[in-house]
């Protein structure tokens, strides 16, 4: 054991170390307060000077993030900036930066590419850099390790490379920072040992593997498992529909079996910013290799098309009340990519209002968590939440609902809407103006 990492892993311990947050979102901001209330300094670093001015002022902008839990970061030492020069500072870096998808749904590594590039002149000895982004097996290797030594440090020795998966499930009251266990693997079993005594002061339970390989790995295979059988259970829906049979109840029941069955519930494609994305970070990677992922792309392609059958159930239902949907006002009930948040990264329900938009009806929505449309990379719309009040349901020709947050007042809905299209099975009863979807 070098002396390097004796030293660093003695400041960890000791929680004399100072922790830097590279991306402030919905993974970097629990990460700073968790880390902050357990006693350590942090330096919070994020390109956005919106985002860092309204953490200084102690102000959140992500909705299950009080400003209330910011303000007391910022007064017990918590600082963000944008000068990427103040890393120098931080003993660990942790980034926590996008790994989207680009238009051909090949890996943008462009995010952590730019950003490592941006710290790289200003990394000395003595620091270990953490990796947290989703991404393919072999990125800490191939994009991180040869741009950490171009200026003569080594890794292993002088700092310490780890990749540890985030795994955070914004809106989840069961589960915190804290309480969900970190995999953590090294490029060298000194990067493993320094990652974990990074982690292990935060996290209640720290999984160590062999490797940064592995911890890749072990985030896609997670989030793969979730995609494919959701996409199993949204197919399994069209085929129930088209028998008559409903899918919820099927599920339901399946469920009460105690051994070999985990429910999956359908609804109107994937959203947030690991499940609908992750798989291809894999499938992009096995072609380096010769090798052809049929069952992530199948569920890829069927999850996909859940939007346009949730149109397609529209312009059905709108059918068989004497109406096209071109030129129907239709609400859209729920756009974040799930209950109960404000996210909105790859949620599906956006893709079905451009659709709904396409074929020439007036669209609108409602969200108590999103009370204006928000600027999005690849989606616009000029659009504010229109409240779900008796009058407005009534004013529309159809409403699909989209996302059942719990803040909806669903027998309202039922009572005033001309016609429901209802892709969460959240009206299990038969009714002549509900379609499920």
């Amino acid at each position: 054991m070098s002396d390097t990492q004796i030293r660093l892993i003695n400041k960890l311990h000791d929680k004399e170390a100072v922790i830097g947050i590279v991306g402030l979102g919905y993974v970097g901001l629990p990460l700073m307060l968790r880390y902050n209330d357990i006693g350590f300094r942090v330096l919070g670093i994020d390109i956005d000077q919106q985002k860092v001015d309204q953490l200084n002022a102690g102000q959140s902008y992500i909705e299950h993030i009080s400003s209330e839990k910011v303000a007391r970061a910022t007064q017990s030492g918590f600082e963000a900036t944008t000068d990427f020069s103040r890393v120098a500072e931080a003993d660990a870096v942790v980034l926590c930066v996008p790994t989207p998808l680009n238009k051909y749904r090949e890996p943008d590594m462009s995010f952590v590419i730019d950003t490592i590039d941006a710290l790289k002149p200003h990394m000395r000895a003595g620091q270990v850099l953490s990796l947290e982004s989703t991404t393919y097996p072999g990125t800490t290797e191939e994009e991180l390790l040869p741009r950490v030594q171009e200026n003569g440090l080594v890794v292993g020795q002088d700092v310490f490379l780890v990749y540890s998966p985030e795994r955070e499930d914004p809106g989840n009251p069961d589960f915190e920072t804290r309480t969900i266990p970190k995999v953590v693997g090294g490029h060298t079993p000194a990067c493993r040992d320094v990652g974990v005594a990074l982690y292990r002061h935060a996290i209640d339970r720290v999984v160590p593997v062999s490797s940064t390989k592995a911890a890749e790995m072990t985030k896609l295979l997670e989030n793969i498992h979730r995609a494919v059988n959701i996409g199993l259970v949204n197919e399994m829906k069209v085929v129930a529909d088209r028998m008559g049979i409903d899918i919820f109840e099927v599920v339901d029941a399946a469920a009460t079996k105690p051994f070999g069955f985990t429910p999956y519930y359908p609804g109107p494609g994937l959203g947030g910013h690991c499940i609908p994305i992750d798989p291809f970070y894999l499938t992009w990677k096995a072609r380096e290799y010769g090798l052809h992922t049929r069952f992530i792309e199948l569920s890829g392609e069927v999850n996909r098309a859940m939007p346009e059958y949730v149109v397609g159930k529209l312009m059905d239902g709108l059918n068989d009340h004497g109406k096209a949907l071109k030129g129907s006002r239709v609400l859209v009930l729920g756009i974040a990519y799930k209950k109960n948040v404000d996210d909105m990264r790859e949620s599906p329900s956006v893709e079905i209002m451009e659709l709904i938009e396409a074929k020439g009806a007036e669209v609108s929505y409602s969200d108590p968590h999103v009370p204006v449309f928000p600027r999005m990379r690849e989606h616009h719309f000029e659009l504010a939440s229109v409240e779900p009040s008796a009058e407005n349901l009534a004013a529309f020709d159809a409403v699909v609902l989209a996302t059942d947050h719990d803040g909806f007042d669903f027998e309202l809905i039922k009572r005033h809407a001309k016609l429901i299209v209802d892709s969460r099975g959240t009206y299990r009863d038969a009714a002549a103006h509900i379609i499920k979807a």
